[in-house]
């Protein structure tokens, strides 16, 4: 009973039944069709950008990604202008803000690893400054105007009743993080330099190498995040990403990611993405107001780590 509490996927199992349940109690519209899979489509935003902050934590060194929901907004005007300004087909230029994604990940990871700079406070400061960047090029106001090409499949149709954004965007993402993870080099890579930079160095282990990258697929799984939105919401908007970088960092952790790195499995982010998810559902359908759904998130992250704090020290008394 000790051991299977120590992983916190086994607590996070337990806390998804409980909440499914009282959240099924305290509304009667929580288990409607409509509003699941409403659920399920707010997941697949949120999901693709704690799947890139899980990574970019595994990495160690402090490193987390704070501007994450800045570049999904920049990249969100980035799509806008280029498909609608420009007069791209939206999907060239969703291929084209992928890059852009990916450019925004790589000005983090350089001034990190080749400036030596805190990761904290780099991502802090490119979080206001893509921040402000989207702002400025959309001059404040969401752009509309590219449905078109059939691009709103991506937000706004099924596959077997589920929602095409969860089945063929993040499901496939985190089958292939979890492979990427624990089947290739670079996953074993990622996990000897969160749990050891040094040790790693010394068998050979590009860390900076290591450490961009992880920051460019964070990003770019940002930028997946805005052509998502984009598709659903038929509009690139400029504070798409506002708070969504805290929400990714508590489901990472929530997930069992240690912040320290080298210690984390993707299939617990996607089981605390579920969790977070149903809850924060079932509280907008009973009228819980945002600052006390913020305050039971908070509340749930500190006692599924004092449950599997608690085991680990029991079994270690044993």
């Amino acid at each position: 009973m000790v051991t299977a509490l120590k992983d916190r996927r086994v607590v996070l199992l337990g806390l998804i039944v409980v909440a499914f349940i009282a959240m099924s109690l305290i509304s009667p519209y929580f288990l409607n069709t409509g509003n699941l899979l409403t659920l399920l489509q707010y997941s697949a935003v949120i999901g693709v950008l704690a799947l890139g902050q899980t990574l970019v934590i595994l990495g160690g060194g402090g490193g987390i990604d704070l501007s994450i929901g800045s570049t999904l907004s920049l990249c969100s005007v980035t799509f806008g202008l280029l498909a609608v300004g420009g007069g791209l087909s939206p999907w060239l230029a969703a291929l084209i803000t992928l890059g852009v994604g990916a450019l925004l990940g790589l000005i983090n990871g350089l001034f990190i690893t080749l400036l030596r700079l805190p990761p904290l406070i780099v991502t802090l400061g490119t979080l206001y400054l893509y921040a402000s960047a989207a702002m400025v090029l959309a001059n404040g106001v969401d752009i509309n105007g590219f449905d078109r090409d059939g691009f709103s499949i991506i937000g706004q149709t099924s596959v077997l009743g589920v929602p095409f954004q969860v089945l063929l965007v993040l499901l496939p993402l985190f089958g292939l993080g979890a492979f990427l993870m624990h089947r290739t080099v670079f996953g074993r890579q990622v996990y000897a330099t969160g749990s050891n930079a040094d040790a790693a160095a010394l068998a050979g282990v590009n860390v900076a190498r290591v450490r961009v990258s992880l920051y460019v697929i964070a990003s770019t799984l940002a930028a997946v995040g805005a052509i998502v939105t984009a598709s659903w919401l038929l509009n690139a908007r400029p504070a798409a990403g506002v708070g969504l970088e805290l929400q990714a960092i508590t489901i990472a952790v929530l997930g069992g990611t240690a912040i320290t790195g080298g210690v984390g499995r993707l299939t617990g982010t996607f089981l605390a993405l579920i969790l977070v998810a149903i809850l924060n559902s079932g509280m907008q359908l009973a009228g819980i107001g945002s600052t006390y759904q913020i305050g039971l998130l908070g509340l749930v992250l500190i006692v599924s780590m004092l449950v599997r704090s608690r085991a680990a020290a029991r079994e270690t008394a044993l």
